[in-house]
């Protein structure tokens, strides 16, 4: 009996249309991210909006990180030519020390 089993479950696997296998995958796919979707917390229909809001804040966090470079360069480099004025003016006594 098993060996006439085999053959019939070839012979249906063989029948399967690309359109039903195509369909197959289609279903399985969703599943998977349904699933995924669900392990991930974001299964209610609010799933895209979560993301949109979480990229957008990552954004964000990412150009406060790059504005807070540029200012910290900004302020060095401020201080630098600032302590070099002052140093220039005391060197040519344009400032009121002792003489």
């Amino acid at each position: 009996m098993p060996d006439q089993e085999t053959p019939a479950l070839v012979e249906n696997m063989l029948l399967l249309r690309k359109e039903d296998f195509d369909d197959l995958l289609d279903r399985a796919a969703e599943r998977g991210a349904e699933r995924c979707l669900a392990h991930l917390g974001l299964e209610n229909g609010h799933a895209a909006r979560d993301i949109r809001e979480l990229r957008d804040l990552l954004e964000a966090w990412r150009e406060a990180r790059h504005t807070a470079w540029q200012t910290t360069i900004k302020v060095i480099t401020t201080g630098l030519l600032a302590a070099l004025l002052v140093g220039a003016a005391i060197k040519l006594k344009l400032m009121g020390g002792p003489q």
